[in-house]
């Protein structure tokens, strides 16, 4: 019994876990395209958005400061709602029987904890080597609170797979966040430009959220629901607050050791480094959680779709990240200018590191679907562990292009057989793994072989880069196009029924 209908006898309205309707598929299939063509707009007009900022407006320094700021607001934001969002998608029943004690949980520990970074802003900015970054803190936090007030309303379209809604919700979002940054930057307001223009991008949002889904905003308090809440939210909170900090403890560690204008390099590198993460893994993770919580009572169902959902996003995100990592040095010349050329040493690394976590984090959602959290918190801890000293290490020793390796380092010696082994635990057999990973990793091989062959013998000119480009992605479709059959999903469906 799950623990919405040992709340509320009698509230089951979907089907049990382990039945899944013939329409699922096609919902999922819907949303997901949906998702897809929502991120690769939203990440494009933030690429335009970035060029324009980095090479007319703000320098490494200013960067750096943003930064910061962004590494704090996503740490607190994995946290802020202390994991209780998720029944929202995952608990079975009516969501309107909980919703009200969710949303209450999640203002009230939002804005505690808002409080406690207002408090502590300085502190902060000091210890990460950025006394300037106090005020942007302050303001680009209060985005905080206002993702605990849209956890509802944002988890019912999830639950419905109403990614079209959410598509329309994300434009209004871009378009009002990008036109205040824009002007405040161009107006000289440095970093503090992108806080006042995540503000409104947020507000905007809450606002979409709640006329998409209607009624979600209602305010409550059951005690039973809260322990319940509580009970499911905590370990997921600790588990996503882990995770966050192991993408993001890279950023505090450059800022504090290298100073604001190596962490401007870096930062902008890391942020070139997951235009392919992004925009493929984003859109799948949109839909990969309440997919994977309908398929978790039947085991068989859950491995055949967690893999190919694998083999979709990496055979995707492959070709990306070995093309950026091949052209780094031109690519960051090309889109930025010639000032942030320091970056392009980092790239490569970064580019790596990537994979790793598209393949983690769809795992994640998975290890979550199928309550495998304290496997869950004990990988991420044993990642963040080994990872502090490394990239300590790395930084003195070879400044960004040392911490870029050093994550290379950790990820694939400690972490990806963590979450093997924890997939296994959850029903997703290393076999289902390989299968979805074997074909686009011997592609991404050969475009790599490819690349270096091409660069000795047609040069460095951009038409050169450009024919390199396409025959290398060329030979890489001939490499996956065995999978074709398992991509598509042939045979999945009926195996998952």
């Amino acid at each position: 019994m799950t623990v919405a209908s040992s709340l509320e006898p009698g509230a089951e309205e979907e089907p049990a876990p382990g039945q899944v309707p013939a329409s699922f598929g096609s919902k999922v299939r819907s949303a997901a395209r949906w998702s897809l063509v929502n991120t690769v707009v939203m990440r494009l007009g933030n690429f335009a958005t970035g060029i324009v900022l980095a090479r007319y407006v703000l320098g490494p320094a200013a960067w750096g400061v943003y930064g910061i700021a962004q590494t704090v607001l996503l740490v607190l934001l994995s946290a802020n709602e202390l994991g209780v969002g998720l029944a929202i998608i995952r608990w079975e029943g009516d969501p309107r029987r909980f919703a009200p004690t969710v949303l209450s949980l999640s203002t009230i520990s939002s804005t505690l904890l808002y409080a406690a970074l207002f408090a502590v802003a300085p502190g902060v900015a000091g210890l990460l080597g950025s006394p300037s970054a106090a005020g942007v803190l302050r303001v680009m936090c209060l985005c905080v609170i206002l993702d605990g007030l849209s956890q509802v309303p944002a988890g019912i379209l999830t639950r419905e797979f109403a990614q079209g809604r959410r598509m329309v919700i994300d434009a209004l979002n871009f378009v009002l966040s990008t036109a205040v940054t824009l002007v405040l930057a161009f107006q000289g307001w440095g970093a503090m430009s992108f806080a006042w223009g995540s503000v409104v991008g947020n507000v905007a949002a809450l606002i979409g959220c709640c006329l998409a889904a209607p009624g979600m905003l209602r305010f409550g308090w059951d005690r039973a629901q809260v322990r319940e809440l509580l009970r499911f939210g905590l370990p997921l909170a600790g588990a996503s607050l882990l995770a966050l900090a192991v993408v993001n403890v890279d950023t505090m560690i450059v800022g504090a050791t290298l100073g604001n204008v190596a962490l401007g390099f870096y930062v902008l590198a890391f942020n070139m480094s997951g235009w392919p993460v992004r925009i493929i893994s984003e859109a799948a993770r949109r839909v990969s959680f309440a997919g994977f919580s309908r398929l978790a009572g039947s085991p068989q169902a859950l491995a055949a779709g967690f893999s190919r959902a694998l083999g979709v996003v990496v055979t995707g995100t492959v070709p990306l990240c070995v093309l950026l990592a091949g052209f780094a040095g031109p690519v960051v010349q090309l889109v930025y200018g010639t000032q942030w050329a320091p970056a392009a040493r980092a790239l490569p690394w970064l580019m790596a590191l990537g994979l790793v976590r598209i393949g983690c984090e769809l795992s994640y959602d998975c290890l979550v679907a199928v309550g495998q959290r304290r496997l869950l918190i004990t990988a991420q801890g044993l990642w963040l562990a080994a990872l502090i000293p490394v990239l300590i290490f790395a930084a003195h020793a070879n400044g960004i292009v040392g911490v870029s390796q050093g994550h290379v380092l950790v990820a694939a010696g400690i972490v990806v057989p963590v979450f093997l082994f924890a997939l296994h635990r959850g029903g997703v057999s290393g076999s289902a793994v390989a299968r979805a990973c074997w074909w686009p990793l011997v592609g991404g091989a050969v475009m790599a072989g490819g690349i270096a062959g091409l660069h000795r013998l047609l040069g460095e000119g951009r038409p050169a880069l450009l024919a390199t480009g396409v025959l290398v992605t060329a030979a890489y479709a001939g490499c996956v196009l065995p999978s074709r059959g398992f991509l598509l999903g042939r045979g999945t469906e009926q195996a998952a029924g």
